[in-house]
């Protein structure tokens, strides 16, 4: 079976593996540091520090492996390649519903790297899908959550 990639930008790796080198050089020791400390705090069944400690530190592998598997099957998406006109993973595209006049920008990215309180979305989100491959011009029917509706593409960049 082959695995899933992770379409991603460069920029959005290169992140990822800083992520991951402090996870493994700056977090780890700490989290092994506050359990070797809460260990000597005595009984370890009723020690909440202990148990806290613990909790942080699967938490914490939990990530390096998620991010070691991201970069392990990234997929790394040249938006240089992709038309000037065209949406893409890398871009950032601007629309507008249609009937309505306040323009929304946003850049797609790979669900890695995906942040929407920094205008970043997932190319896996109902907006990305619907718009990924359209061009400048283009009216799209968007299916979300709270209904479908239709915007046209103003503007790519990337």
């Amino acid at each position: 079976m082959a695995e899933k990639t992770y379409p991603m930008t460069a920029a959005g790796k290169e992140k990822l593996e800083q992520e991951l080198e402090n996870l493994k050089t700056v977090k780890r020791p700490e989290v092994i540091e506050r359990i070797k400390i809460a260990r000597g705090f005595g009984d370890l069944s009723e020690n909440s520090e202990y148990e806290s400690a613990k909790d942080e530190q699967s938490q914490l592998e939990t990530r390096i492996v998620t991010i070691q598997t991201q970069l392990r099957y990234a997929e790394i998406i040249d938006a240089g390649a992709v038309a000037n006109d065209e949406v893409s993973i890398g871009k950032k595209v601007t629309f507008v519903e249609v009937g309505d006049t306040e323009e929304e920008t946003y850049e797609i990215v790979g669900a890695a790297e995906a942040d929407a309180f920094n205008g970043k979305i997932s190319n896996e989100s109902p907006i990305a899908t619907a718009l990924i491959g359209k061009k400048v011009g283009d009216t799209v029917k968007v299916s979300t959550p709270g209904g479908d509706m239709d915007v046209k593409i103003v503007k790519v960049e990337g």
